[in-house]
């Protein structure tokens, strides 16, 4: 996306979905901390994500169909929605300490995962979970040419050198293996970086939604001829370790989360069955890409 399509995706931030076979446009205005919708109401809600194109991202057209998916369910349901882009690890953070409302668009988190926000805390005690919605694959890369074939019993990894993004959750056999320090683990701080890093030798495998990986190196700074070179190094191991639905994680320490997370179920159940999701879902962005 070009910068001038970036400032025209900025100051155009109306959001419309169908409720009752009627259209509802909600306004939209950039705030010096994120992105503020339907202003008048007094319920507020707080929201932390990440850039994780294409699902959602500051920087792709209309801010990819999660975000925008995520302001229609909210505000069909009366509230204000302000969301904030941050490092994926400080999203994590803000909400288990309360300081946020809603972590999204976050995995299933199994009942043993520990917090690294609160010491001592499982995640499930700080984060309520939602109903699931759309996701993607995740699955391992490898560099072309890179003699690897997955076990099912991911047996293989044991003493692999693996990128991971530092606070993702992944797949519970994966995690418990990363947990067991079974494999050496390098962190890092999104997509692109783990692209880097596996083509740059530093670790041998890396894990995530391919498609991610793609939209990251393509709507990088990196010059067509790079971005096309490390594109052209990488591979996704099939099959796939996994297909990961997505979800709204509530803060706990949110006053009111029982009436957000019905408010979300029920508006997560409308939205399947009028075909509002599936609508989001082909629409993207709603913006041509340039590459």
């Amino acid at each position: 996306m070009t910068t001038a399509q970036a400032e025209e995706s900025n100051a155009h931030l109306n959001v419309s979905y169908y409720s009752n076979e009627k259209q509802q446009t909600v306004q939209g205005i950039k705030t010096p901390n994120g992105y503020r919708f339907n202003e008048d109401s007094n319920k507020v809600i707080n929201l932390a994500t990440l850039n994780w194109p294409p699902y959602i991202s500051e920087d792709v057209c209309n801010k990819g169909w999660v975000f925008q998916f995520t302001v229609a369910i909210l505000a069909s349901k009366g509230y204000q929605v302000n969301i904030h882009f941050y490092p994926w690890a400080r999203s994590v953070m803000l909400v288990e300490q309360g300081k946020m409302d809603i972590l999204f668009p976050e995995y299933f988190i199994e009942s043993s995962a520990p917090s690294d926000a609160v010491l001592g805390k499982k995640r499930r005690e700080l984060l309520a979970l939602s109903n699931k919605f759309a996701g993607g694959d995740l699955s391992l890369l490898k560099r072309k040419g890179y003699a690897f074939d997955l076990q099912a019993d991911l047996g293989n990894l044991k003493g692999k050198i693996i990128g991971v993004v530092r606070g993702y959750q992944n797949t519970p056999e994966f995690d418990a293996m990363m947990d067991a320090k079974q494999f050496a683990v390098v962190e890092a701080v999104d997509e692109l970086q783990l692209v880097k890093l596996l083509v740059a030798k530093r670790v041998d495998l890396i894990i995530g939604d391919p498609s991610v990986f793609t939209y990251s190196v393509n709507y990088s700074n990196l010059s067509n001829r790079n971005k096309q070179a490390l594109l052209n190094s990488i591979e996704k191991i099939k099959p796939a370790l996994k297909y990961n639905h997505l979800y709204y994680a509530i803060s706990n320490s949110y006053p009111q989360r029982h009436q957000l997370l019905d408010d979300i179920n029920l508006a997560l159940l409308e939205f399947q069955q009028s075909g509002e999701t599936n609508r989001f879902i082909d629409v993207g962005s709603g913006c041509t890409l340039d590459f």
